[in-house]
């Protein structure tokens, strides 16, 4: 059973132990709640009994009133527990499912993420688990007690009078078979109203990253006009959805109540033939009202569970996504990075790397460079195994790096990408991120290599402000400083270099080629430039054009070759002499 909540709803070994439990509270509050009909039945006995010339009980007003008293205890004590297993045990899982669900996008491949946009994840991440926590606090643990209640009940009235029973149950399998056979129509318009909910989310992002673009070009309105289609499209969804599902759920619901109405024949008829009693009939009567009200919820919870399940098949589709993995003990030969012979293709048919063969040995400088989209950045990604190659090798000093956990790989590199990642947090947190027990002097240390002082210091906390979301305070070249200081700091023996000193003034980014020229000694360098001055002192360059390498060595051989690489260099001369 435990196996089965936990494939079926992709829940944790505690999470389906804690649903058993919600399940099991919620089946004896329902029960506890049908005790008061059965003190109500005696109650009644003693007083109609007499009408019916049979003896009545001596009343024990006392008894009835401690027995009513332990019984309101006891709906309070199943209350209690049964909040206590649901709502504290969904929340513990839902966060126990975000974290979860977060580590397993730790460990995939960043190919994944080329294929699904940042709202989608956010989605799974936040609405989604919240989904899930109202699963498992009101619909799931709700609907099976309350079906398993209502069959234990339902035991006993068939025991009581069969025919009464029939005449008022005969319902719940049909409202039932109603709501379930909607769920392939509520599906397809609930996987209708979730993508427009995320196409809304999705303009609604890409406003807020592209606010400042959107305002330079005059497209406030265009924009603003286009969000509004957006939103209008994803309310009549919303709507249809809402209705589509209440014409099942509302139709089921009606249903039952037909089955007051047939009880109420049946036993009309039983009673005037004498074929039963006025209490079992007002008994059963009473019972329609105990059993209706949660199975009317019930079919609600049920519709709502059916959305729940598409919910969870999204996150399902994220934990089932393969991940990297590898050993965790390093047996390096030195830091050479050799790539052997590497295809790779992010998406199939759309080859991006063909048979790149080179080496960056360790204590020298490699320079990637070529024209835009000819695979440089994809190469550099690949040798820290941000993917994984489709064929060929690539090897950390000796050792297969697909064969190396990424973490554990990862602690040897030093990374500093075009794109700057920086936090909410102060100068010296974003710098310590490379080295998390560093100290503040090592820290102070790391940021002057990297030429942070001279903007710090006129900060008005200086290494302890608060930079702002990604550094949203800071300018490019600012952000990009801080994070060569903390790729400095880290002092990692392979340092990656994206377009590192893009951003960079000519006498900031003299002042960090001298920085990082103290790097070099005994450790591997990758770097990728587009400007060719940047890396004429590179032991070795290799030039990449449409996914291969077109040429390698060093600056004077491949000048001298008079090739694709004396082309870029001629073409960058005569652009430095361009003036207005």
């Amino acid at each position: 059973m435990l196996n089965f909540l936990r494939k079926q709803f992709a829940l944790s070994e505690q999470g389906a132990k804690d649903l058993l439990k919600a399940i099991g509270a919620c089946t004896l509050t329902n029960i506890s709640l049908m005790l008061p009909v059965g003190i109500l039945y005696v109650l009644l006995k003693g007083f109609v009994a007499p009408l019916f010339g049979e003896e009545a009980p001596e009343p024990k007003l006392w008894a009835y009133i401690g027995v009513s008293v332990a019984i309101l205890v006891i709906i309070f004590v199943l209350q209690y527990i049964q909040y206590n297993c649901t709502y504290l045990a969904s929340y513990q899982e839902s966060a126990n499912k975000r974290i979860s669900i977060a580590e397993q996008l730790r460990k995939i491949p960043l190919s994944f993420f080329g294929k699904r946009d940042l709202s989608d994840l956010t989605t799974t991440i936040m609405a989604d688990c919240a989904g899930l926590e109202q699963s498992f606090s009101h619909y799931i643990p709700e609907l099976i007690g309350a079906v398993i209640s209502v069959l234990l009940v339902s035991i006993g009235l068939i025991v009581m009078d069969w025919r009464m029973a029939l005449a008022l149950l005969w319902v719940v399998p049909v409202a039932f078979l109603i709501t379930v056979g909607g769920k392939a129509h509520q599906d397809k318009i609930n996987l209708m109203n979730k993508s427009s909910q995320l196409d809304r989310a999705d303009v609604i992002q890409e406003c807020i990253e592209n606010v400042r673009e959107i305002k330079a070009n005059n497209q406030v309105d265009n924009y603003l006009e286009e969000l509004e289609q957006y939103l209008k499209v994803s309310e009549k969804v919303s709507i249809k959805a809402e209705l589509h599902v209440a014409m099942f759920v509302v139709s089921a619901q009606m249903l039952l109540r037909v089955g007051v109405a047939t009880a109420v024949l049946t036993g009309s008829i039983l009673l005037i033939n004498g074929q039963t009693d006025f209490l079992t009939f007002l008994l059963f009567l009473i019972a329609a009202s105990r059993i209706f009200d949660p199975l009317s919820a019930s079919l609600i919870n049920l519709a709502a569970m059916f959305n729940s399940l598409l919910q969870i098949d999204r996150m399902k589709k994220i934990e089932e996504q393969p991940i990297q993995t590898g050993a965790e003990i390093e047996n390096y030969k030195g830091y050479d990075i050799c790539f052997d012979h590497v295809g790779f293709a992010y998406n199939d048919g759309e080859t991006v790397l063909e048979d790149i063969s080179f080496t960056a040995k360790q204590g020298e400088i490699t320079a990637l460079v070529g024209p835009s989209g000819g695979g440089k950045s994809t190469a550099a990604k690949l040798a820290a195994r941000f993917w994984d190659v489709t064929k060929g090798t690539i090897t950390l000093g000796g050792m297969n790096i697909n064969e190396v956990e990424p973490e554990t790989l990862l602690r040897n590199f030093s990374i500093v990408f075009q794109d700057v990642v920086l936090f909410n947090n102060t100068v010296m947190e974003n710098i310590r991120l490379g080295k998390r027990n560093a100290t503040d002097t090592e820290v102070l240390a790391a940021a002057q290599a990297a030429q942070c002082d001279e903007f710090v210091n006129q900060m008005p906390q200086g290494y302890q402000t608060i930079i702002g979301e990604n550094g949203s305070t800071l300018s490019g070249g600012e952000r990009q400083r801080i994070s060569i200081a903390r790729a400095l700091l880290k002092d990692a023996p392979v340092i990656l270099l994206d377009e590192a000193t893009a951003s960079l003034d000519v006498e900031n980014e003299s002042s960090i080629q001298v920085a990082l020229a103290h790097l070099v000694k005994n450790k591997t360098v990758l770097v990728i430039a587009h400007r060719m001055r940047t890396i004429a002192g590179a032991d070795k360059i290799v030039v990449l054009e449409n996914g291969k390498v077109a040429e390698q060595g060093k600056q004077e051989e491949l000048l001298a070759k008079n090739g694709l690489y004396n082309r870029l260099w001629s073409l960058q001369s005569q652009a430095s002499e361009w003036v207005l």
